[in-house]
């Protein structure tokens, strides 16, 4: 049986990167997938091709938040496992010089969005009892890298978030964990590093033990196994799956 059969899942940033591996890997594992992404056709297009269900929504804003959410119940008839995967980061630039457009920008997407998220989905959950969400942060929480401040802060913000919520949800029968990747080959790569040539890459690859960057199917298979019943004495965990880039 596929470990994920039976289950819902909404996968915000499901579009590209991370979340599309996420997608494609719950879809693979039996799951009924919405693509929640403020890329509309990027969404549809990978819907179309996986069976799957595509919803705009932007995170930012709670009447957006609150409409993806009624539309995966009318869909799915029930939200057993929400993925925070949507996030964006500023580029490199000294702490004190980063716009505060840019700040703004990371807040809302970073953090405001799981926030309305957990309006939206945990009561839900509560009253069924039993859920799963995961955060997809960073190795940028545990070992954070300069000229990232504010991402940084706002993946270290996650994690605790991940805990916070962990504890307090468990006697309910909802799991909350998360994963810290390394940086990946997603849109979001260029950003990290500032700019992409072979010299750049060759010098961030020299940090990470395993010798690659995370790929999306990396992420799928961990945060398969957080959101499957075998994880089912998991809770408050942030998994690195970075290549033993934070050892």
């Amino acid at each position: 049986m596929a470990r994920l059969s039976g289950k819902t899942a909404v996968v915000t940033g499901g579009a590209s990167g991370f979340g599309a591996g996420i997608v494609r890997k719950f879809v693979a594992e039996g799951a009924r997938v919405m693509i929640a992404d403020i890329n509309a056709d990027g969404a549809a297009a990978i819907a179309q091709e996986l069976g799957a269900l595509a919803h705009q929504v932007d995170l930012s804003k709670r009447a957006s938040v609150e409409a993806m959410a009624a539309a995966a119940l009318k869909a799915c008839g029930t939200r057993d496992i929400l993925v925070n995967n949507a996030g964006v980061s500023h580029l490199p630039a000294p702490l004190d010089e980063i716009s505060e457009d840019d700040f703004d920008r990371v807040v809302a997407v970073n953090i405001k969005s799981v926030y309305l998220t957990s309006r939206a989905f945990v009561p839900h959950m509560k009253r069924n009892k039993k859920g799963a969400i995961l955060n997809v942060a960073s190795t940028a929480a545990v070992s954070p890298r300069p000229r990232l401040s504010w991402y940084n802060a706002s993946k270290g913000w996650l994690v605790t978030a991940t805990k916070s919520m962990a504890v307090e949800l468990a006697p309910l029968g909802v799991r909350v964990n998360a994963i810290n990747p390394v940086a990946g080959e997603t849109p979001l790569l260029k950003t990290f590093m500032g700019e992409d040539t072979p010299e750049i890459r060759a010098k961030f690859l020299a940090t990470i033990p395993l010798g690659r960057f995370s790929t999306p199917e990396d992420m799928g298979n961990a945060a398969c196994f957080l959101c499957s019943d075998e994880a089912s004495m998991i809770t408050g965990v942030a998994l690195e799956v970075d290549g033993g880039r934070v050892i």
